[in-house]
């Protein structure tokens, strides 16, 4: 019996080693190279749609968690402006895995317009190139798609929808003004730019030195300043002057930054009204703390998820940075020195630079207005000519260089990566398409 007892044994224990049972599946690691990702940009790939692991420009990478056989590698999520594909990308390993090839190159731009038409000058509604604009400003595109547009001597505040149809949010054409009031009854006096939160209220900066909000009814109240009254005060609301708000954005936390023209400094502005000076003083381009560093003509402002301010410094014909606690350096370009040479940091030159925007990614987006062409600015500094060629002057709707502009003003970024342009002398409102 005990005998029978272990050929039995035996024989389950040699089903079970045919079945492979009892033993632990071999696992193996996936992994590969990356090539032509941008300095300064991270892509996002996937295993068997499930782990995924963020790689940076330059890196070879290595999943964390091994598998057992069937591999799936794909992008997740990619950088703005860059279009990634994977090679090699699936199959079955028998050992570890170093063939993964993910490439990435720059998309196209494609520059198509979207509201208005070139040449043509006027204040109505409607869709597409039947509407008609005065000076577009200033422009900035909220969650959903919408972009609002500051008309500057319209003295209004126009709004377009993802689809084109352009209509007046607030403000009454050729009626300047200073009245709180909703919708059409509200006055403005030369709005010079627009903002928008994430709930969708839209911040307007004026000439009349004041900063304005709308709510998303179109109701306008005056957050800051007293209309016709010049200065350089911090205070609470009313009691805080402005000298030529040129520039306005907004943070996660409902914080205003404001550039000023004429004051050459930027100010912030909390939720409940109270306003400081965050940087600047006099004429100058120093690097610093505070007021100890300078500014010439600041006009455009962007800030980004941690909070860093961005400047376009349009007299210095450079990008400033400005940090949370107040400490400004020169991003790109050198101060004093114009031109439309691409490349890193100080080398890198501007005409006039005049707005600014920024993506989730940290790569900025710049109107530069004497040259007639859209820049961007990549996290690591490395700056290159997105659309437009450097002293063409037109109205062309077409791929990077081939687009013609005729003073692009300000620009905004909606959370797909298309840039938006008001082109203030074409009296248009453009989009550029990142096209793989």
């Amino acid at each position: 019996m005990k005998a029978l007892r272990y050929a039995l044994a035996a024989v389950s224990f040699a089903l079970l080693a045919a079945c492979g049972g009892g033993s632990t599946p071999s696992t193996y690691t996936i992994g590969g190279s990356i090539a032509g990702l941008a300095e300064g940009n991270s892509v996002t790939l996937s295993n068997n749609g499930a782990e995924q692991l963020a790689v940076n420009s330059g890196n070879s990478f290595t999943f964390k968690n091994p598998v057992t056989g069937v591999y799936a590698v794909s992008v997740a999520t990619q950088p703005y402006w860059q279009s990634c594909s994977v090679a090699n990308g699936s199959g079955s390993a028998a050992a570890d895995v170093t063939t993964v090839a993910v490439s990435c190159s720059d998309a196209n731009a494609v520059v198509t317009t979207l509201a208005g038409t070139a040449g043509s000058i006027g204040s109505a509604d409607g869709t597409g190139v039947a509407a008609r604009f005065t000076t577009p400003y200033s422009v900035a595109v909220n969650r959903s798609g919408d972009i609002y547009v500051a008309d500057y001597y319209s003295h209004t505040i126009r709004k377009i929808t993802a689809g084109g149809v352009v209509s007046t949010f607030a403000g009454s054409a050729g009626e300047a003004g200073s009245t709180d009031a909703t919708g059409s009854a509200a006055r403005f006096n030369y709005p010079s730019a627009v903002a928008v939160d994430s709930s969708g209220n839209v911040y307007v900066a004026e000439d009349n030195n004041t900063i304005r909000k709308i709510t998303v009814d179109g109701a306008v109240t005056t957050l800051a300043g007293t209309a016709g009254r010049v200065g350089r005060a911090d205070g609470l609301g009313s009691v805080a002057r402005f000298d030529g708000p040129s520039g306005i954005a907004v943070d996660s936390s409902g914080n205003l930054y404001v550039a000023e023209y004429y004051g050459l400094t930027i100010r912030k502005i909390t939720a409940a009204g109270l306003v400081t000076t965050l940087a600047g003083s006099t004429q100058g381009s120093d690097d610093g703390a505070g007021t100890v560093a300078k500014f010439d003509s600041p006009t455009g402002i962007a800030v980004d998820s941690n909070g860093n301010v961005y400047v376009a410094d349009t007299y210095n014909h450079t990008i400033r940075k400005i940090t949370a606690a107040g400490t400004v350096t020169t991003l790109a370009g050198t101060a004093g020195q114009s031109g439309s040479t691409d490349g890193a940091g100080a080398n890198a030159r501007f005409n006039e630079p005049s707005g600014v925007a920024v993506d989730a990614g940290g790569n900025l987006y710049v109107a530069d207005e004497a040259n007639k062409t859209i820049r961007k600015i990549t996290a690591a500094g490395i700056v290159t000519t997105l659309a437009g060629t450097a002293g063409r002057i037109g109205s062309t709707d077409a791929s990077g260089t081939s687009a013609r502009f005729l003073m692009p003003k300000a620009v905004s970024i909606d959370l797909a990566g298309n840039v938006y342009v008001a082109d203030m002398l074409n009296r248009t409102i453009r989009k550029v398409t990142p096209t793989p």
